[in-house]
C-alpha cells in the first residue's frame, strides 16, 4: 500500500489552494479546495483527516450539472441492488458553498470515497482512486512534518505561474493570517461564522468592500480571492491583518465585541494607508484585474 500511494504522488497532478493547514486534535478545520482534473473539490479535515464533498466527487468523476440529484439516485438503486444504505458511511459537514456561506453537505472520509465511486460507472474512477491515494498520502506526510505544507504552496504557486516576488508576499499573507486566527482563537473568538465576521469588518475597513463584495468586484465564484490579488493588494491585507493583531494584544481584547473593535481599528489603519498612497499616486490600489496572466488563467480554468 505504501509503494502504490508513493507511485500515485508521481501519476496523478493535484493542486491545494490555502494549503497552510492548522491541526486541530479533534476538531474541524475551514473548507479547503483540491483539484483533480480541473475539477473543485471541496474538503475539510474532521478529527485529523479529509472528509471529501461527496456530490463534488460526483460531479467530477460524472461531468453531471446535477450531482445532488445522482447522489440521490445511487443511494436509492445501491439500497435496492445491494441493501447498502451509503448515507450511513457520510456525515452532514459543514462547507463553504459558491455563494460563500456555509452549508451541511454529505461528505466522507476516504475509505467512504472510495466505496461511493465503486457504484459510479467513469473511465475517470481509477485515476481518482491514485489522486485521492495522493491526497491522503501527503497528509500524513504534512502531520509529521509541517514545513512540508509551506513547500508545497510554494511549489503549487510556482507552477500557476506566480513570480517569485509575489509568492513570498502571499506565504508572509498566510502567516500573518494564521498569527491573527492564533490570536483570536486565545482571546475566545469562535472559529466560522465570528471568524468570517470579523474578517469582513477588516476588509471592509481596508478596502470599502467585504471579501464577498472583492470577489464580485474581480468576478470571482469559488475561487481563492487572495490568490487573484496583486502585489498592493496582498500589502494592504497583510496590514490590516497584522494591525490587527497588535491592537488586539495591546488593549487585551476578549470575546468577539471587543476583537470586533480591534478588527476595526486595524482595517483602518490599512484603509488610511491605501487613500494616502491613492491620492498620492493617482491609482487605485483595488483592480478587477486577476493577478495572473490570461494564458495562465486559461491553463487554471
Amino acid at each position: 500500500m505504501y509503494h502504490t500511494l508513493v507511485r500515485s504522488r508521481q501519476i496523478v497532478a493535484a493542486w491545494n489552494y490555502k494549503l497552510k493547514i492548522k491541526d486541530m486534535n479533534n476538531g474541524i478545520t475551514t473548507t479547503k479546495i483540491a483539484i483533480f482534473q480541473k475539477k473543485e473539490i471541496r474538503k475539510i479535515l474532521y478529527k485529523n483527516e479529509w472528509w471529501f464533498s461527496v456530490t463534488d466527487v460526483i460531479e467530477a468523476l460524472t461531468d453531471s450539472v446535477k450531482s445532488r440529484d445522482y447522489w440521490y439516485r445511487m443511494k436509492v438503486r445501491v439500497k435496492s441492488e445491494d441493501g447498502i444504505e451509503l448515507s450511513t458511511i457520510c456525515r452532514q459537514l459543514k462547507l463553504v458553498s459558491s455563494d460563500g456561506k456555509e452549508y451541511k453537505v454529505d461528505c466522507a472520509n476516504t475509505e467512504g470515497i472510495f466505496r461511493i465511486i465503486q457504484s459510479i460507472p467513469s473511465p475517470k474512477a481509477e485515476p481518482f482512486k491514485r489522486w485521492l491515494a495522493r491526497v491522503g498520502y501527503e497528509r500524513v506526510q504534512e502531520i509529521e512534518d509541517p514545513e512540508l505544507a509551506t513547500k508545497r504552496a510554494r511549489a503549487i504557486y510556482k507552477a500557476k505561474g506566480y513570480p517569485d516576488a509575489w509568492i513570498e508576499k502571499r506565504m508572509r499573507g498566510i502567516e500573518v493570517r494564521e498569527t491573527l486566527t492564533d490570536e483570536w482563537n486565545k482571546r475566545g473568538v469562535k472559529e466560522g461564522k465570528e471568524y468570517a465576521i470579523l474578517t469582513a469588518e477588516i476588509s471592509k475597513a481596508t478596502f470599502d468592500m467585504t471579501p464577498s463584495e472583492y470577489r464580485k468586484f474581480k468576478g470571482l465564484e469559488r475561487e481563492n480571492l487572495r490568490d487573484h490579488m496583486n502585489d498592493l493588494e496582498l500589502i494592504f491585507t497583510m496590514l490590516g491583518e497584522a494591525s490587527t493583531t497588535e491592537i488586539a494584544k495591546s488593549k487585551d481584547a476578549k470575546g468577539f465585541d471587543e476583537n470586533e473593535i480591534a478588527a476595526k481599528k486595524g482595517g483602518n489603519i490599512a484603509g488610511g494607508a491605501r487613500k494616502n498612497l491613492e491620492e498620492e499616486t493617482g491609482k487605485k490600489v483595488s483592480t478587477k484585474q486577476n493577478y495572473l496572466p490570461e494564458e495562465s488563467q486559461n491553463f487554471l480554468s
